[in-house]
């Protein structure tokens, strides 16, 4: 999430026709601590936090785009409720997750300690997030283009997931996660993207407690894959 501010000031000589430079923004001129810390304190104030989001796959060919809420909690709740194109369910309690699509005859369970997904770690970013022990090679990332002027990005290498090459992180000037892409060992990419943040709203800890429909029986497995 780099920051790209524009000049609209132009040179007595400039020549006619010509573009004005682009100037520096203020972040590209701050050190990466200065701007993960933005992350940091934006999180660590936070007890729960519900968000929109978008998840984008690429790979093998294809692409595929589903949408829904995210909820999050002290310590490490998480609930990722899609709508669309169809309904299922991931959530963690922080210590168990579990994966559902409704209607179908099996929900499958894993310890979260080895759980090796790409939305876990969004379950612990509140209240003990620190971005340089999180990413290995945290830099900001001047090639990868924000989408908002205003953002800075910030790329990095997950110490605790294998098969992840690097996350970009578009970051508001608040410090606010608005994109992540995950680049994959296998050249697949993963985005999320988040919208309509809601800060510290009462969210009961039965919301991320999953219970089996009747008929319906638990695999446990360690891949919560979709």
């Amino acid at each position: 999430m780099c920051v790209v501010a524009i000049s609209v000031l132009l040179a007595p000589l400039q020549v006619v026709g010509q573009q004005p430079p682009m100037a520096p923004a203020p972040e590209r001129q701050l050190p990466v601590a200065v701007l993960s810390s933005r992350v940091d304190a934006h999180y660590n104030q936070l007890q729960t936090l519900q968000t929109d989001f978008a998840e984008t796959y690429s790979g093998a060919g294809i692409t595929r785009t589903e949408s829904g809420t995210l909820w999050l909690k002290r310590p490490g709740h998480m609930r990722w409720e899609y709508h669309q194109p169809r309904e299922k369910l991931f959530l963690t309690d922080g210590h168990t997750a579990w994966f559902y699509n409704p209607g179908e005859r099996q929900a499958r369970r894993a310890p979260v300690k080895k759980l090796e997904d790409l939305r876990t770690p969004l379950g612990y970013l509140l209240g003990r997030t620190k971005l340089e022990k999180e990413f290995s090679g945290l830099s900001i990332a001047p090639d990868a283009k924000a989408e908002s002027p205003a953002n800075f990005v910030l790329r990095g290498v997950p110490r605790h997931q294998v098969g992840i090459s690097s996350v970009v992180m578009e970051v508001s000037p608040e410090g606010q996660f608005e994109r992540l892409v995950a680049q994959m060992d296998d050249g697949s990419t993963t985005e999320f993207r988040f919208s309509g943040e809601k800060e510290n709203l009462p969210i009961p800890d039965q919301r991320f407690q999953f219970s089996p429909p009747p008929g319906v029986e638990t695999f446990d497995t360690e891949d919560l894959g979709q």
